[in-house]
Formats: structure tokens, sequence, C-alpha cells
């Protein structure tokens, strides 16, 4: 969704009617994760792809035929013998897609809620029946608990309550999946299948140590998604000059910092300081946070040394072992900018769980189901 956003803000704003296509199953290997949009409007216009070209035509006429009044739909795609270069997958996998039309005034002004939400990055779910005994379409917002009431109903105040409950969980979690329920919201029953897509915000990147790597890196982690927070003690180096494409550039002592600033599952912490007056202090405060990934640049010898340094000042060994030094996956790198791919495919490998072997080496599924990163 974040991909089109403005776009569909756009049309919102515009009073311009659209359908909207999103995946909302993937099984196997498929182009795009559930929550991949397509937005068809009423002059024809395209934004947004569900498989990377595979089925856009076909989803591109039932966007027409759903936002000519026929109603929501869930039309599935997968490989046969006879239409692998039609509207099949030609990678193998099955996707299925949910259609739906944003054609009134108050439908757009509902999506509009949700998409201001996320252009302000502040958590929201958004629930919608695929099928069953309730009304395919049917949409609820969910907002954490703190934040107010879910809007919206599915169709019964059960199913609400427990798809509000549910969906609480899983934005805390930053996942999104496919629930079953009872008409009326019982566990454990597959009368409903309500497809809940979650939107947190960005995961963050945290940058420490003002050098041209951290520019580089930077630049890479802005274009991969993540809030970028580059930071250093030295006024002269850490300035947002030499930083344009971070969210922020922050002057302080970098173990200081991380000790005040939110750290979760999903962040990525990369330390390129490379000085023991910094990594030693700065490493000992990573180590106490849920990051989902710590790169230490360094030498071997460094890392060695920066090893012995840090279980001196107390760290165990498990804790040891999560940290990715000499950052970066074996790519060759030389330049800062090349140093900033390597990093970038690590943190990648890390989240969904890849071997970093090249893909023509190896037998199975391209994609990976998730790592210990987990979905964003």
């Amino acid at each position: 969704m974040r991909d089109i956003l403005s776009d569909l803000r756009s049309r919102c704003a515009d009073g311009v009617p659209f359908a909207l296509a999103t995946v909302v199953a993937v099984h196997g290997s498929a182009p795009r994760d559930p929550g991949a949009v397509m937005a068809v409007d009423a002059a024809g216009a395209v934004v947004g792809s569900v498989s990377g070209g595979c089925v856009e035509g076909d989803v591109y006429e039932v966007a027409r035929e759903v936002l000519a009044g026929a109603g929501p739909r869930v039309v599935s795609y997968g490989i046969s013998d006879d239409e692998a270069f039609g509207v099949g997958l030609t990678c193998g996998g099955t996707i299925e897609v949910l259609v739906r039309a944003y054609a009134t005034a108050a439908e757009r002004a509902d999506l509009a809620a949700v998409l201001d939400l996320i252009a302000a990055d502040l958590p929201v779910a958004e629930a919608t029946v695929l099928s069953g005994a309730a009304e395919t379409g049917a949409r609820l917002m969910v907002r954490p608990s703190d934040a107010g009431a879910a809007t919206g109903t599915l169709g019964s105040e059960g199913l609400d309550a427990a798809v509000t409950d549910d969906a609480r969980g899983l934005l805390a979690q930053g996942h999104s999946a496919i629930q079953w329920y009872g008409a009326q919201g019982q566990r454990r029953m597959q009368e409903v299948a309500v497809f809940v897509r979650t939107y947190a915000p960005p995961p963050r990147m945290l940058v420490f140590g003002a050098i041209d790597h951290a520019a580089a890196t930077a630049r890479i982690g802005s274009f991969l998604g993540y809030r970028v927070t580059v930071c250093d003690a030295r006024p002269a180096f850490a300035t947002r000059e030499r930083f344009p494409t971070a969210d922020e550039v922050v002057r302080a002592w970098p173990h200081t910092y991380l000790a005040s600033t939110e750290v979760d599952a999903r962040t990525v912490i990369c330390v390129l300081t490379h000085d023991p007056k910094f990594d030693v202090p700065l490493l000992l405060a990573a180590l106490r946070t849920p990051a989902a990934y710590i790169g230490v640049m360094g030498s071997r010898r460094t890392h060695h040394d920066r090893l012995v340094r840090l279980r001196e000042a107390g760290a165990d060994e498990a804790a040891l072992t999560r940290l990715a030094s000499p950052v970066g996956l074996d790519l060759g790198a030389r330049t800062p900018e090349e140093t900033a791919v390597s990093i970038a495919a690590e943190v990648i490998q890390h989240r969904w769980g890849g071997t970093g072997r090249p893909l023509g080496e190896l037998t199975g599924a391209i994609h990976h189901p998730g790592g210990p990163g987990g979905a964003r």
C-alpha cells in the first residue's frame, strides 16, 4: 500500500472512483506478498501491482467489472499447463486477490481515513471479509486499544469484537493474516474468512558512526523502507548536509542515544564506528535490546579484539552470537556504496532466512516464508 499511497490519497481527495485489488493469500512461490495492491480508476488508469505482471491483465478486467457494479470478488490465480503464459503465474505459485470498488464518496472517505493514518506513520489494521456467512468486502478499521474504538462493521457485534481483538494482536506483531470465525465471532469455526492487513510504522535503521560508509548505508536503508537515524558524537561529522536522505541526524554519544530511543524486534542496528571507546559501550547497550539485527564494521582482527573487550565488560557468549561481524555478505565490496549493498543484503538475508548463495545454485522455492526478523 505504501508504494502507491500518494496516488490513492489523491484519488480519494479528488473524488475519483476506483477499484482496489489486494493480494490476500499466497501459496507456494509468488512474485508479491499479501498486502500488495493495484488500483484501477474509472478512466482505466492503473497504479501498483499484484503479481509483477503475470496476472495484471486479468485483474484489470475484474477491477473494471467490479467498478461497474459487479460487487466485491475474490479471484484465485495459479499455474496451469495451458495458461502458464496467459493468466497463470509462471512462477508456479497461487495467489488470491480481493477486488473491491471505492465508487461512492462514503467508501472513499472510509479508505482515506486509513490512508491518512498510514501516511502519518500511525499503526492501523484493516479487516475485510473475504467469504462465508458475512458480506464479502465488509470492512473494519482497528487501532491500538489506546487509540479509540474500531470503526465500521463486518456484520455482527460478536464478529467485530473477535476480529478487533485479533487485529490488535497482529498489529502489535506487525503481521497480516487470514483469520477464520463463526458468524458471531466464535473461535475455531470456519464460517467467515477475514483478511487482516496491518500497517505498522516503518521499521527503524540506526546507523552509528558518521562516515562515508554510513552515508551510503543510510541511502540504501531509506530505499528499503526503513526510518533511518544516523548518530555520532562529533558535531563536525553528524550534519544534515552529509546525510540528506536520513530521517534524522543525532549528535550524541552512541550508547547514550541508544539507551534513550525506541528499539523493537524489527529494528536494524549498524555500528560503523570501529573505535573501541564508541563500540564497546554501544554494543553492550545494543545487546540488551530486542533488535532484529546488529551489524558491526571492522576487520576480523578488530572483531576478535572487540569480543575480548566485550567479554571483559560482562557480555555473555549467547549475546555475542547476535553480532554480525564483519558486517555484510561476501560480495567483494570495495567502495562505501558497494559495502552498503553488502550490509543491506545481509539484513535482507537475516530477515527472510535466505542462504546468501546464488539462486542458480539452489533448488526449491525462491521466496522464503519468513525469517527471524518477521514480516513488515
